[in-house]
Order: structure tokens, then sequence, then C-alpha cells
């Protein structure tokens, strides 16, 4: 099986696409092994290991704070600072060790496979995830590859699959689920139609002010979550007075 630490085709030595099959062999004609087969063959090899491994120790040392203290603001100055920082403002631009040695970055980043669909797997003999022709090893348009970036795929705040392994969607759904189950209703699929979205110009008359939608908004909230715990409590087979709802919602 072919690894990220074997190169199989360089140079013009590349694989060609074919349509219906992908991407072949240039000598053999064979077929390279899809994404997920590369993946399954990973599932049945003994000896398959990560190719980088970091530990870390005890970083985390969590301190609450409070809006409106200084340390509230110090620290919004301290966020934005390296949320909005571009990693090449720290290169001295008259310093030309600096400047060679992220040039060497840059190239040795440059046939790293950044993402399941870098082109760059077929260097090592297996089609990237979602493989269409056209792909080269080299020329990932991933800002992984970017000088800016340096190998940094441009997010400096971890999103929340990182943690869970699950999209914003995949969370909204198992909330639905959840809630659905909680009151012993059907899983029904939602409507598509339901909403219909449309552009407000400036000045329209029909539109309350922001105050006023806010509080609207805050009060449909209140109103769903005392449904919610009536539900509920129905579900459970008891029977809350209105000022037992108020306090569950």
């Amino acid at each position: 099986m072919a690894t990220a630490n074997t190169v199989v085709f360089e140079g013009a030595h590349m694989p060609v696409w074919e349509d219906g099959a992908g991407y072949l062999n240039p000598t053999t004609g064979e077929v390279l092994p899809t994404w997920n087969e590369a993946l399954d063959q990973l599932d049945t090899d003994e000896n398959a290991k990560p190719l980088h491994v970091i530990r870390f120790g005890n970083q985390i040392d969590v301190k609450g704070v409070l809006a409106g203290t200084p340390d509230a603001d110090q620290c919004i100055r301290y966020l934005s600072k390296y949320l909005t920082k571009s990693l090449g403002d720290t290169l001295d631009t008259g310093n030309s060790a600096q400047r060679q040695h992220a040039a060497r970055l840059v190239e040795a980043l440059r046939f790293e496979p950044c993402s399941p669909a870098c082109p760059n797997w077929l260097r090592f003999s297996i089609q990237p995830k979602g493989a269409k022709p056209g792909m080269l090893p080299g020329r990932c348009r991933s800002k992984a590859h970017k000088p800016d970036h340096l190998g940094y795929a441009g997010r400096r705040v971890l999103v929340s699959r990182k943690w869970s392994n699950k999209t914003l969607a995949e969370h909204k759904q198992d909330r639905r689920t959840w809630v659905l189950e909680a009151l012993g209703q059907p899983d029904q699929p939602a409507d598509p139609h339901r909403y219909i979205w449309k552009p407000i110009p400036a000045g329209d008359s029909n539109m309350p002010p922001l105050a006023m939608r806010l509080l609207r908004s805050v009060a449909e909230r209140q109103r769903w979550q005392t449904h919610m715990a009536q539900l509920q409590a129905q579900a459970d087979g008891q029977d809350l007075s209105a000022t037992d709802l108020g306090r569950a919602a």
C-alpha cells in the first residue's frame, strides 16, 4: 500500500484522468485507490500508525472573565491581535536568512497533503477525496500552501467539529432529535418552504425598530421554553401549575 512517506509519482510521471474511472497509473493503467479505499486499507493494516504525533502536558489554566473589567479589555485586545495577525508579519524583510528559511518552508509544504481533498495525494498513488480532472500535485489552492500561512489552514480558532467530530448541521440535528424524543413526538422532515427569506429595503415602515424586534424574540423564546416544559411535564404524568411552568422555563 502507498503511504505519505513513499513518493510514487513526480516530475512528468503523473497519474492520468479517465472519465468514469478516475486517476490511473500511466504505466500499468491501474486505477489508483480512492480516498475511502485507502482508509479501508489502513483499517486492515496492523502496522499503520500516525505520521506525526504530538502530546501536550497540563497547560490549561481556565479563568473566568467578567464583562467591563480591565481583564476583559485586555483579553479582547490580546485575542484581536492574534486573530487578525498574519504569520508573514513576523518576518524581517531585510533579513535574507529569514526570507530564505521561509521560502524553504513554503517549498517543503508545497507537496505535503493538507486535507483529504488535496491534489498532493496523487503523488503518493492515492486519489484525493472528490477527485476531478486537472488535479496536479504542488498546485493545491488551499491556504495551507500559501506563504502567508506556512502550513496553517487559515483558522486561528478551532471550530466545534474539531472537538466533537461533528459539523454544526449534525449538532443541530442531535438537538432536534433530543427535543422530539423528550416530547414523545415523531421525527418528521423539516419543511424547506416554512420560511421565505427576502431583503428588506432601508427605511421600510413595516419593519419595527430593533429594540422591539429583540423584545419580541425574547418573548417568543420564553414562550417556547414554557411550552416545552409543559409538554415534558405531561409526558412524565405531572400536572404543573402556571407558577411551576414559569420556574421551569
